[in-house]
């Protein structure tokens, strides 16, 4: 359990790129991987899990918290504490802080790219947004896909693919897709 298989990888970068986060155990020198979403998306919690079941410890569980002063329910899963996960936080966090890689073209892989948008993908009826907003300024373009920069706020920037590359986007990330996220890819 050092070395992850090559498709769990890609699944966990896509996952660390979006939504997912690592952070160190308190009773380990390693880090596990967390994985939160509404319970709205509890089947694309169950997906991966489903992917990444080997590394935990138990099954995914009912969390509540408050958000503009409303009650949310999510379901989340979190790893073991494992050198494999710490590898990857070395790529993905400075100073606690989450960055783009150096290395991210060669580590967007079509499967880490399918969990990238799906946990941080917005349907647009002219393309898709992909939220990276905690990301100081992303270069995560790769695959021949027209994409820009858009800005939001304060340096922060959201990828924009273009409608025309949403046929080829859909080639190289539908296989990897769980079904109730496909509206991500306006399908």
């Amino acid at each position: 359990m050092i070395k992850l298989p090559s498709f769990q990888y890609s699944v966990t970068i896509g996952l660390i790129s979006s939504d997912g986060w690592l952070i160190y155990s308190h009773i380990s020198k390693n880090v596990n991987l967390f994985l939160k979403q509404s319970l709205d998306h509890s089947a694309y919690v169950w997906f991966v899990f489903s992917i990444l079941s080997h590394y935990c410890s138990s099954y995914p569980n009912l969390v509540s918290g408050i958000r503009s002063s409303k009650r949310n329910y999510g379901l989340q899963f979190f790893t073991r504490a494992l050198p494999c996960f710490t590898e990857i936080y070395s790529l993905f966090y400075v100073d606690k802080v989450k960055i783009v890689p150096h290395n991210i073209y060669v580590l967007l892989t079509p499967p880490a790219l399918a969990h990238f948008i799906m946990g941080d993908g917005a349907a647009k009826s002219y393309g898709l947004t992909l939220c990276t907003d905690s990301f100081p300024l992303p270069d995560v373009i790769r695959y021949d896909l027209k994409c820009s920069l858009h800005f939001k706020w304060k340096n922060q920037y959201r990828i924009y693919i273009s409608q025309h590359s949403m046929p080829l986007l859909r080639t190289i990330v539908t296989p990897y897709f769980h079904s109730s996220m496909l509206y991500k890819l306006g399908l």
